[in-house]
């Protein structure tokens, strides 16, 4: 019963970064693309359409987590896009430039960013790629529409040992 309520609480949690962020950068095209010009891993030509693309993928995955359909390969996908995110963050640092990730307003070059910064970023987008594996290991939960993510209310004992299983076979 604790891991359904972990597992709508991650659910949930991470739906809601995903909205938020996708949102945020959704309202202001033309920081998103500042931001990911700063982080200066792709050609100027790729810049405006990832910068345009990104927020309305995070809106998606936000939205599909939210009503629970395919929570299984959504969290895969959130965590891959979080691994890119990551390296991008290690990335920048790793080539002394300072600059706001962007992940949530703003982005860009700003002056005054130190090593600090980047770990609290890496570790708060750590935190959320937990929350995606999670959700890969255990996609099952009440209020979701998805067949293979909603909570079998049947009530019998070991749904959980049963998913394992699943998990395991599917592998």
């Amino acid at each position: 019963m604790w891991i359904r309520a972990v597992t709508l609480l991650a659910r949930l949690g991470l739906a809601t970064v995903w909205l938020i962020s996708g949102w945020l950068k959704a309202a202001d095209p033309s920081q998103t693309i500042v931001a990911v010009h700063a982080y200066q891993l792709l050609p100027d030509d790729l810049v405006r359409p990832v910068a345009n693309t990104f927020p309305f993928i995070e809106i998606a995955f936000g939205l599909l987590l939210l009503i629970g359909l395919a929570v299984r390969p959504t969290a895969v996908a959130s965590g891959i896009m979080l691994l890119a995110f990551i390296g991008a963050i290690i990335s920048s640092w790793a080539r002394g430039l300072s600059i706001d990730c962007g992940c949530f307003s703003g982005g860009g070059v700003t002056a005054g960013i130190d090593g600090w910064d980047y770990a609290t970023e890496i570790a708060r987008d750590l935190g959320f790629l937990a929350l995606a594996a999670w959700l890969v290991v255990f996609p099952r939960t009440w209020a979701a529409l998805g067949p293979r993510s909603r909570q079998n209310f049947s009530g019998e004992p070991g749904t959980v040992v049963a998913e394992l299983s699943m998990v395991k076979e599917s592998q």
